[in-house]
């Protein structure tokens, strides 16, 4: 037998899969998670308090916040944030007391039908892209660390309405709107990576896609054949999709683990619907920094906000 035995045993080992066990000790590290009452980010934060992170709730229901808060326990917080309203965007940080290391945009929406938020954004749009892309660019003078943005493989199937991307003219459906919103949001993640990089910041940022998540995020209506539909996928998803603790784990990763900046966090099962975190790759369409640079303009002038670092 040649070669050493200490490289064959090395060889051998497996390594263990990722667990939120990896996060470590969190303590003193102040970190925001949007729409942290459900879903993905309800895994998020819940993980984050069991780290021994300071977790400050983002969310629209704030007396349901406050029950997810006290069931988490630790050093738990809750802050009123609607980013469907710019103007609860902009008084976000009045309420915010002090610095934060990370700052988490996982809150997400899909609606049953065409509609505009208060500011006159398409609501999808408005909540998934606008809303967060405002908040960074206030809060971004106040974050120490890193920004992550949960994107969605919802991306590669996504046209990109430059001209319209309110869908005013174009058709409007649910999942059209949904995907051009999260090609939206990775595009924002590229630039935002640019800049940031380009600048020296000591602040990285990732995107993310948590896989198939047995959420209520499919939930868009309460009656009809959208109801209906949101059962069958609960149904399916419960037996085949990541549970909210899995789907938190591409968000979680970008914390716990050495990773380079700008990267794209999803899951390592097949089709990207479920598994553990793994580094993944993006559409063509997702890496283009000219088109990159044209989404964030139009954000800009959208919001009244720049992103400047």
């Amino acid at each position: 037998m040649t070669g050493e035995p200490g490289a064959v045993a090395a060889a051998c080992v497996v390594p263990a899969p990722w667990s939120p066990d990896r996060l470590g000790d969190q303590a003193g590290k102040r970190i925001v998670v949007t729409g942290a009452t459900n879903g993905v980010g309800l895994g998020t934060a819940r993980a984050l308090a069991r780290a021994g992170a300071q977790v400050i709730l983002a969310v629209r229901n704030t007396e349901l916040g406050r029950r997810r808060a006290a069931e988490m326990g630790g050093a738990t917080s809750v802050i009123e944030l609607d980013l469907a309203d710019l103007s609860s965007v902009r008084t976000f940080p009045e309420r915010l007391d002090g610095d934060i290391d990370i700052l988490i945009n996982n809150a997400g929406a899909l609606t049953d039908r065409r509609r505009e938020t208060v500011d006159g954004f398409e609501m999808t749009l408005g909540t998934n892209l606008l809303g967060p892309f405002a908040l960074t660019n206030l809060l971004l003078p106040r974050i120490g660390a890193q920004i992550i943005n949960v994107g969605s493989d919802a991306h590669r199937t996504a046209k990109l309405h430059l001209d319209d991307p309110h869908l005013r003219r174009d058709n409007w459906t649910t999942m059209g709107s949904y995907a051009q919103s999260k090609l939206a949001v990775m595009l924002w993640g590229l630039e935002l990576d640019r800049r940031l990089r380009a600048a020296g910041s000591a602040v990285v940022t990732q995107l993310t896609h948590p896989g198939w998540v047995a959420s209520n995020l499919s939930k868009v209506s309460d009656a009809g054949p959208l109801a209906l539909a949101h059962k069958v996928v609960q149904v399916a998803a419960n037996r085949f999709a990541n549970d909210i603790d899995a789907g938190a784990g591409p968000s979680l990763y970008c914390i716990s683990e050495p990773i380079p900046p700008g990267s794209y966090v999803g899951v390592s099962g097949r089709f990207g619907l479920r598994g553990g975190p793994v580094l993944i790759g993006r559409s063509v369409l997702a890496c283009d920094y000219e088109v990159a640079a044209r989404v964030v303009a139009f954000a800009e002038a959208e919001t009244d906000t720049t992103l400047a670092v």
